[in-house]
C-alpha cells in the first residue's frame, strides 16, 4: 500500500510524476481542477463532468473484503481513498485536484502547514473551529494525540503504517493507548496539546517526512469514550461528510450524511451523493459485467478491468471514452524469502531473476497497456531516484535467460532444480500472474506450488508473519506495492530496512537485513536537500537489486473503466486512482 504528499515547494524536487491522456467535458464551473475534453485516459489531467449538484446514490464496487475499516489498521489504497474522502479527516490533507497539483498538502483539521521550529524538529498546528465528530462532540488536540496513541497498541492495532511509532517514541518504549499508565491515556511524551486546539510534534531529530505521516488515517482523532478497540472497525467514528449506517461484513457497506459535518471547514470534499453503497464479495468478472452495463459506478480496487473486458473497452470508442489507464505508483514483485531454505542462498535467488519470464507475467496482468511497462528495479518511475539504467539482471527485454538462470542453480548446489511454494492473493489478476511464475521456474526443474490465500488477511498475517511464511515454506511471495507518501523513502524503506521486521504486519517480506542497505537509508533520513536524497536512494535501490530478494516485473497501469453518469471525476496522484470523496451522480 500505500502514499505520497508534498510540502512547500518541494514538489517538483521531490517528485518526477507521469501522465498522459487529456481532461473533461461539461460546462459546469468546478473549482476541483482544470476541466477539458472527455475520453480515454481524460481523468488522468483533468476534471470530467464537473458540477456541483448533489443528491443521488453512489454506487461502488469490489471483489475483497477491506483489512479494516479502524483507519489506524487499514492499509490498502482505497481504503485510505474511502477514509479520507467520506469519513476521516486529519490535521493535513493532499489538495483535491488531478495532476502534480493533487500531491500539495493542505490544511484539513489544521488551519495551514506549519513550518517547523527549533532547527526543524518542532512542529505547532492549531485545529480549524467547529470540526466535530459524528456525535456533535467537538475535535480536539487531545482527541488527535489519542487517535495517534492508539497506533502504539501492537496488541489491538497489529497492522497498519507504524511511520509515527518509530519517529515518535524516543526511548520512552511508550506501550500504547490502552496500557498507557497515564490516566488521561495521553502519556506520549513527544506530543504536548497545550489546549484543546494546539498540538505539537517534538522530533528528535529534522524530518519533513512527518508531514506526510499526519496525512494518513492512522494519525486521525478518536474519542476515548467511543474506543471500541478491536471492534472500533465496525463503526469508526466520522469527522468527514459521512457517517456508517451499516456494515455486513463480505457484504456492503453503507454511508448516509453526517449532519454534524460543517463545509465551511472543509476545503477538500465535496460530498455530492446522499448515500454512498459499496458492494463487496462480488466476482471480479461480474464486476467488470456490472462496471460495461452500468449497473454500478466504479470498482474501488482501481487495479484495473480483467482481460476478457479489456478488448470489450480498447476496441471500442464508445466505451473506451470512459476508461483510463494510468501509471499507478505501484509495482507487482515477487519476494524471495532470505530465510526459507534454499533461498537462503543467493545464487538460487538468481536463479529464479534470470528464469523470469517477465512478459508473460506483464500478459498475465493486461499487456502493456493495461498492465504496465515491465520493471527491472524497486523503484517506480514515480518516484525520484528511479534509475532506468538499474537493470542488474538485464531483465528489460522481459525474455527469460534460462542458460544463466541454470548456472546459478549449479551455483547454489541445486542444478536438478528444487520445490518451493507460491503465496498469491487467490482475487483479480493475481492467480494467472502466479501460474505464470510457475511455468517460468518450471522451464529450470523448480517445481512451485501455489497456495492461494484470501486478500483480506493476506499482507496483514499470510506473508506479514514471518513465522507464518517459515511455517508454510513460502519461498516466493506474490506482492504489489506503492509509496505511503511520494518519496523513495516513502516506498522502499519499509520493503527494505532490516531493523522494520515484525513479527506481524511485516511488509519486509524477503526479511532483508543488510547492515549497508540499513546505513545508507539512515544516511537518507538525515539529508534534506532533495537532489542528494534522490542519489541516497538510487544507491539503496542497487544494492537492493544486488541482494537477489525482490524481483519486480511491472510498473503497475491499471485500465480502469466509469460510469458515464459520474461527475467529478479525476485521477489523483496521491492515491493513483480516482479520487472518490469527490464524486457526484447525474440523475
Amino acid at each position: 500500500m500505500r502514499r505520497r504528499a508534498m510540502v512547500a515547494g518541494a514538489a517538483a524536487a521531490t517528485l518526477a510524476l507521469s501522465a498522459c491522456g487529456g481532461a473533461n467535458g461539461d460546462d459546469t464551473s468546478t473549482n476541483s481542477g482544470q476541466k477539458g475534453s472527455a475520453g480515454y485516459n481524460a481523468a488522468i489531467t483533468g476534471v470530467l463532468n464537473p458540477s456541483d449538484k448533489k443528491g443521488g446514490t453512489l454506487k461502488l464496487t469490489t471483489n475483497p473484503d477491506p483489512d479494516s475499516w479502524d483507519p489506524a489498521i487499514a492499509y490498502y489504497a482505497s481504503e485510505w481513498n474511502i477514509m479520507k474522502g467520506f469519513y476521516v479527516r486529519t490535521l493535513l490533507a493532499n489538495e483535491a485536484k488531478p495532476g502534480a497539483d493533487g500531491l500539495k498538502l493542505v490544511g484539513d483539521l489544521a488551519t495551514e502547514v506549519p513550518k517547523p521550529t527549533d532547527n526543524g524538529t518542532t512542529y505547532t498546528f492549531h485545529l480549524k473551529p467547529g470540526v466535530k465528530f459524528e456525535d456533535g462532540a467537538p475535535v480536539t488536540s487531545k482527541d488527535i494525540k489519542y487517535g495517534i496513541e492508539r497506533i502504539f497498541a501492537s496488541e489491538v492495532v497489529n497492522a497498519g503504517p507504524k511511520w509515527l511509532v518509530d519517529a515518535l517514541d524516543q526511548g520512552q518504549n511508550y506501550p500504547g493507548a490502552y496500557k498507557d499508565p497515564d490516566p488521561n491515556k495521553l502519556g506520549l511524551k513527544s506530543v504536548e496539546t497545550p489546549d484543546d486546539n494546539t498540538i505539537v510534534f517534538h522530533l528528535a531529530k529534522p524530518n519533513s517526512d512527518l508531514l506526510y505521516w499526519l496525512q494518513m488515517p492512522a494519525s486521525s482523532p478518536v474519542q476515548r469514550s467511543k474506543d471500541t478497540g478491536t471492534q472500533y472497525a465496525n463503526h469508526p467514528q466520522s469527522t468527514g461528510p459521512y457517517k456508517f449506517e451499516s456494515w455486513e461484513q463480505g457484504k456492503k457497506l453503507t454511508m448516509v450524511r453526517n449532519d454534524q459535518w460543517d463545509p465551511a471547514t472543509d476545503t477538500v470534499r465535496k460530498a455530492l451523493p446522499d448515500r454512498i453503497e459499496i458492494t463487496y464479495g462480488t466476482a471480479v468478472d461480474e464486476i467488470d459485467n456490472q462496471l460495461l452495463s452500468n449497473e454500478v459506478d466504479l470498482d474501488i480496487a482501481q487495479t484495473g478491468v480483467q482481460q476478457g473486458a479489456q478488448p470489450k473497452i480498447l476496441l471500442d470508442p464508445e466505451k473506451k471514452k470512459n476508461a483510463d489507464a494510468p501509471v499507478t505508483g505501484f509495482i507487482r514483485y515477487v519476494a524471495i524469502s532470505t530465510k526459507v531454505a534454499p533461498f537462503d542462498n543467493i545464487h538460487c535467488r538468481k536463479a529464479v531473476q534470470y528464469a523470469l519470464d517477465k512478459t508473460a507475467m506483464q500478459t498475465a496482468r493486461g499487456g502493456a497497456e493495461a498492465g504496465g511497462d515491465i520493471a527491472t528495479n524497486m523503484l517506480p518511475p514515480t518516484i525520484n531516484g528511479h534509475d532506468p539504467a538499474d537493470d542488474l539482471f538485464n531483465t528489460k527485454s522481459g525474455k527469460p535467460q534460462i542458460d544463466k538462470a541454470k548456472e546459478e542453480l549449479a551455483a547454489c548446489g541445486k542444478p536438478n532444480g528444487f520445490e518451493t511454494v507460491i503465496a498469491t492473493r487467490n482475487q483479480g489478476k493475481e492467480p494467472k500472474t502466479a501460474e505464470a511464475l510457475q511455468q517460468s521456474l518450471a522451464a529450470i526443474g523448480i517445481t512451485a506450488k501455489l497456495d492461494p490465500q484470501d486478500s483480506g488477511l493476506y499482507f496483514r498475517s499470510t506473508i506479514g508473519s514471518p513465522s507464518n511464511v517459515h511455517n508454510k515454506g513460502y519461498g516466493l511471495m506474490m506482492a504489489g506495492w506503492g509509496a505511503d507518501y511520494p518519496a523513495a523513502s516513502g516506498f522502499l524503506k519499509p520493503l527494505v530496512d532490516g531493523r522494520a521486521i515484525s513479527e506481524s504486519g511485516n511488509n519486509n517480506y524477503a526479511e532483508l537485513d543488510d547492515p549497508a542497505i540499513n546505513a545508507l537509508i539512515d544516511q537518507a533520513a538525515a539529508e534534506a536537500d532533495p537532489a542528494k536524497n534522490a542519489e541516497i536512494w538510487k544507491q539503496i535501490n542497487r544494492k537492493v537489486s544486488e541482494t537477489a530478494a525482490y524481483l519486480p516485473f511491472t510498473y503497475d497501469k491499471a485500465l480502469n473503466y466509469r460510469n458515464p453518469r459520474l461527475t467529478n471525476v479525476y485521477i489523483t496522484q496521491y492515491y493513483g486512482m480516482v479520487d472518490f470523496g469527490n464524486l457526484g451522480v447525474m440523475s
